[in-house]
Order: structure tokens, then C-alpha cells, then sequence
């Protein structure tokens, strides 16, 4: 029986390799196309049924787009794919992004940020260095609280499942409106409103698109408490910058934690903010460092292949990207 193949557009160093072929077993042939020449490249993408790649516009070279419309599946490794230009691939092909593979990491740096916030760390670090001494100035506790959570993937179950442990109620949004994950409340986007009110602490951990995009303006967070906590996991186009701004000016009490900027060197090619958040006490900020974990690179190639494998054993993948993603994807 022949082999399947499957063409990686990135290198692979050993570690990577044998997670790959692993979750595939020998069935799947893997070749890496950076070791190839343009006709040899050519003819990987020619005779492969599926792709994995990390961003298909700039691992690809010119045409090769082209040849990809007999497969089964384009693989992506990341679970965002809304900076990578989708619209580029044919059309009928399948893509999936690597939903809930970082989902661990970003969960636990949700954690991070949120405790953060609750204990005044960070704002009291700051004034012991200036010699006062606030031992007396309340703090929170998670406990009692409820974190809602906006998009209801493998980040946002794997962020609850932390939250829950420390006591706190679970409302989630989701297309869908369903749950097996236990939750306290769930709704649809169209109840968004009743969450934001709710919520002592707002997780974003929901796709980019062109219905997300904006999403958290200024009146979403003229409805949350005046001390909420926001943590934004996503991207940060899911906010209006402006308004989070303003918001946190008026509201010295709210806290913003930043983990998705507006303007990213990966997404972009530099880091840029149009307002000086990080001159506010009232922002945590951390480098879109979530899931850079130690190890965890061969973790989400383990996914991924896994997600390729149910292609291979006739099995229809998961993390399907949907129109909405591929219309909302850059040129």
C-alpha cells in the first residue's frame, strides 16, 4: 500500500520529527520542503495530501499556492490564523487551524495575570519602591467571583477548569450556546451584554474576524464593573485601543491585562501601541508570551499530526476554519 504524504513547509529539528511521525505512524511519508529545490518542491506539493504549515505566505513560493487544490487538508500549526493569507489557497481545499494547542500555557499565564491583578502585585511592588508600606490596603480573592469568558474553545475550557479550582462561577460565550465543559451560565454572542455585566473578570480567548473585530468597544466596557479585570489572550484587534484607554483612565479601579497587542512583530513586523498603556498602573502587559513554553513546540506538532491523522483514517478534521475566518484573512 502506498504512502501518504504529507509536505511540511517548515524545518524540523529531531525532537520535532519524531513527535510528528509518531502521532502519524508509518503510513504518512514526511518530507520537509526547505531541503528541496524548485522542482523537487514542485513535485512534493504534486503527489501530497496534506499540508502543514506555519504560515503558508511566506513558506510558500510563488505559484505553489496553485498546486494545492487536490488536497485533503492544509495543517496549520498555530491555533490564529488571522494575520496568514488564507484566501491565497484554493479555495476547495480544507484548512484547520491547531484550536486548543497552546490552550495549557495560555490558561495558566490567564491565571498569572488575574492573580496578579486580584493581589495589587505589581502596583504595590511598585510602591515599596517608593518606601510605602500599604499592608493594610484590601486585596481580592478569586473565590466567589465569576470570570467570564468570551470564545469557548480548548483556551477558554482549559482557562475555566483553573478559574473553577479557585472557586470562581464560569459564564461562557460560544456560537454555539452549548457546553460539556460545566459552567455556571452559557450564551450565545447576542447575550454578550448580560456577561459583560456579570463578569468580575473577562478572558478573550475568541478568533479574529470581521464579526469579532471591535468587538470589546466602549460601550462593552461601560457594562462591565468598575473594577473588573480584562485579559486579553486573543488579539488585540478584539478591542477597540482607543476605548480601553479611555476606559482604564476614567476607571482607575479596572485592570487591563495585555497579552495580545494591536501590533505585533509576528503579525506585523514591529510593536507598536498608539496610547502609552504601560505608563498606566492599572495595566499588566506581557510580550504575547503565553504559550512559549519550553517543550510545548513538539506538543502542538503532536496536534496537529493527530489532526492530520483523522484526515488519513477518513475521519472529518477538527478545527475547520470556517468562511467567516477565510473572508476575514489578509490579501
Amino acid at each position: 500500500m502506498s504512502q501518504t504524504l504529507l509536505a511540511v513547509t517548515f524545518d524540523l529539528d529531531a525532537p520535532g520529527r519524531v513527535a510528528l511521525t509518531a502521532e502519524l505512524g508509518p503510513e504518512v511519508e514526511v518530507v520537509t520542503l526547505p531541503d528541496l529545490d524548485d522542482a523537487e518542491r514542485r513535485a512534493v506539493l504534486g503527489r501530497a495530501s496534506l499540508l502543514l504549515a506555519r504560515n503558508t505566505g511566506t513558506e510558500l513560493r510563488a505559484g505553489e499556492a496553485a498546486l494545492l487544490g487536490h488536497l485533503q487538508l492544509v495543517q496549520f500549526l498555530t491555533a490564529g490564523v488571522d494575520f496568514i493569507p488564507l484566501r491565497a489557497l484554493p479555495p476547495a481545499v480544507p484548512i484547520a487551524c491547531n484550536g486548543g494547542a497552546y490552550a495549557g500555557p495560555m490558561a495558566e499565564h490567564a491565571l498569572a495575570m488575574v492573580l496578579a491583578a486580584t493581589k495589587r502585585l505589581f502596583v504595590e511592588h511598585a510602591a515599596l519602591k517608593q518606601g510605602v508600606f500599604n499592608q493594610f490596603r484590601s486585596n481580592r480573592m478569586l473565590a466567589g467571583m465569576t470570570c467570564g469568558i468570551l470564545g469557548f474553545g480548548g483556551i477558554g475550557v482549559a482557562t475555566a477548569r483553573l478559574m473553577r479550582g479557585f472557586g470562581m462561577r464560569i459564564h461562557a460565550i460560544r456560537r454555539s450556546g452549548t457546553s460539556e465543559e460545566p459552567v455556571d451560565w452559557i450564551g450565545t454572542p447576542d447575550r454578550l451584554e448580560e456577561m459583560l455585566a456579570a463578569s468580575d473578570v473577562l478572558v478573550l480567548s475568541l478568533p479574529l474576524t470581521r464579526a469579532t473585530r471591535g468587538v470589546i468597544g466602549a460601550r462593552a466596557l461601560s457594562l462591565m464593573k468598575p473594577d473588573a479585570i480584562l485579559v486579553n489572550l486573543a488579539r488585540g484587534e478584539v478591542v477597540d485601543e482607543a476605548a480601553l484607554y479611555g476606559h482604564l483612565r476614567a476607571h482607575p479601579d479596572f485592570t487591563a491585562c495585555i497579552d495580545a497587542w494591536w501590533v505585533e512583530p509576528v503579525r506585523h513586523g514591529e510593536f507598536r501601541m498608539d496610547h502609552p498603556f504601560m505608563e498606566l498602573p492599572n495595566v499588566i502587559g506581557s510580550p504575547h508570551n503565553s504559550a512559549s513554553i519550553a517543550g510545548w513546540r513538539e506538543v502542538a506538532l503532536q496536534r496537529a499530526a493527530a489532526n492530520c491523522r483523522r484526515v488519513v483514517d477518513g475521519l472529518p478534521p477538527l478545527y475547520r476554519i470556517g468562511a467567516d475566518e477565510r473572508d476575514s484573512a489578509p490579501d
